[in-house]
């Protein structure tokens, strides 16, 4: 537990403690009054599979936009997709079923395409377990309609995916910020 000290401050202050993916204010007013804040970051996990092109993508939009205000995970399911969206600027990232079953079950936003939802999808490389865990899990699911699977979306515009990515974000943009 953190306690001020019983000192009296002659002017207002105000300390930011930045530990992993939370921000401690400590801040004293004018009136001596003491306040102590904290700010969790939002963390989204990102996945992909095949190559990571698509969630390489998807990370380095919101860190372009976000920096270090978010934590954003890069699942892989397989270790060639976690270090292509680890280059990315990804906070944190692993590969394979458990890791994936295990890391969306702490997620605020899981941001992939539908195939990720879709057991068997992406040739095969998503399984049964991790498709029922990121459906089953609290996280809001922010889905791409891209799909290399025999799936079509009716109603859809074929939007390029710099585009979606774009309207993702513009969308969610307030949903990504600490409270």
């Amino acid at each position: 537990m953190i306690k001020f000290a019983e000192v009296r401050y002659l002017k207002p202050i105000r300390v930011n403690l930045k530990f992993m993916f939370h921000t401690l204010t400590l801040s004293v007013d004018k009136d001596n009054k003491k306040t102590m804040k904290s700010d969790k970051l939002i963390r989204i996990c990102v996945i992909d599979g095949q190559g990571g092109g698509i969630g390489s993508t998807i990370i380095r939009k919101l860190k372009d936009r976000f920096g270090e205000g978010i934590e954003v995970m890069a699942l892989g399911t397989n270790a060639i997709a976690t270090a292509q969206m680890l280059k990315s600027r990804a906070n944190r990232g692993a590969s394979g079923v458990n890791a994936i079953v295990q890391t969306v079950k702490g997620a605020d936003f899981i941001i992939g395409t539908v195939g990720i939802i879709m057991p068997h999808a992406m040739m095969g490389e998503l399984t049964l377990e991790m498709a029922e865990a990121i459906a089953q899990s609290p996280a809001k699911k922010l889905l791409l309609p891209l799909t290399q699977e025999n799936l079509a979306i009716v109603g859809l515009s074929s939007t390029p995916l710099p585009q979606l990515v774009d309207d993702l974000i513009d969308r969610y943009e307030n949903d990504f910020q600490p409270n």
